[in-house]
């Protein structure tokens, strides 16, 4: 096995920049405390369970209009620390999880395949409207400052990934990056995993791979890239053993998979006109005011998105029984 150092040196400096910036994108660790310990019927603030079912969704969102997994990790870190610093209400995650989605298909997707804006609401079985929307994606960009797109495991894992397939060089069949990407986007679906530093979890997820498929030699080459990022161990273990957990669990037959035939089927002509009709009749959202919590209710100061009166924003995120993948109109009997 050949050193690292003599493979590429551009990739480890690139790598090492990476890892001074994720720092600035990961969510609020207090807001997600705050999340994990919400009770499930909390209406007064978004609980883990809420946040999970409204990426499943966002999940679903991204596979029915073909956007790549970068839109769909870009997507969920924005709603992640949108929610960290925010004090959300339940009824207005719906609309948030959308406006993530359509500014990340807008920082990543080609112009002329991002979704126009009402079908995108449309197609979500959305109850807010055009305007509404457009005004929550002013509110979280001006709150996360989305100019720059962030780092994300999906950004480590594509770095990570050229160096395993170049020295395999065809001697082990190494588990595709496409593969990959689908164990980082089920891993997304629990909010734990947003508790990781990015270059630490897509590296886990490599590593956990390269074990269960018992492939050794690859294998010096995760704790080659250990070393150079300065992880532990200790901290590397226990997120392999996360995502191997999450991994027997997704596998599971009773977990429900992805499923866009559901969703083809919602857009039928008949139903499209239907929901076109009452996509017009539903009044906005009223104003939004944003105001700084008050101190004793979080260790760190979070602003206000709660109003006064009831939101036609959407029902709040699914908090009742439901399966792990895409409960709400993905699910499929096997």
């Amino acid at each position: 096995m050949r050193d690292l150092h003599a493979i590429d040196s551009r990739l480890l400096n690139e790598l090492k920049s990476c890892r001074a910036k994720e720092y600035d994108f990961l969510p609020r660790e207090a807001g997600l405390r705050m999340m994990e310990s919400a009770p499930t019927e909390n209406h007064s603030g978004v609980s883990a369970k809420c946040r999970d079912a409204r990426v499943e969704e966002l999940w679903g969102l991204t596979s029915f209009f073909g956007y790549r997994t970068q839109t769909f990790v870009q997507a969920v870190n924005l709603l992640d620390r949108f929610l960290t610093i925010m004090k959300v209400q339940p009824k207005h995650l719906p609309c948030i999880g959308v406006g993530c989605l359509h500014i990340a298909a807008k920082m990543v997707e080609e112009e002329n395949d991002v979704s126009p804006t009402h079908e995108l609401i449309r197609i979500s079985q959305s109850k807010f409207t055009v305007s509404d929307l457009c005004r929550m994606e002013k509110i979280i960009s001006e709150k996360l400052s989305v100019a720059p797109e962030a780092v994300t495991a999906l950004t480590f894992l594509r770095l990570y990934y050229p160096t395993f397939t170049f020295l395999s060089a065809g001697r082990e069949e190494i588990p595709s990056i496409g593969r990959l990407e689908a164990q980082l986007k089920a891993c997304l679906c629990r909010l734990v995993f947003s508790k990781a530093k990015p270059s630490v979890l897509a590296l886990s997820l490599i590593a956990q791979e390269l074990e269960a498929l018992q492939f050794t030699a690859l294998s010096e080459i995760v704790q080659q890239f250990q070393r150079h990022l300065k992880i532990s161990d200790g901290e590397l273990l226990h997120w392999k053993e996360l995502v191997a957990k999450c991994m027997t669990e997704y596998c599971s037959s009773e977990c429900n998979k992805p499923d866009n035939k559901k969703l083809v089927w919602i857009v039928s002509r008949r139903t499209a006109q239907n929901l076109q009709a009452n996509h017009f009749s539903v009044p906005g959202l009223p104003t939004i005011p944003e105001a700084i919590w008050d101190e004793s209710e979080s260790e760190d100061s979070c602003e206000d998105m709660s109003c006064g009166e009831d939101s036609p924003c959407g029902s709040p995120g699914s908090d009742g029984e439901g399966a792990f993948f895409l409960s709400t109109f993905l699910h499929r009997k096997k």
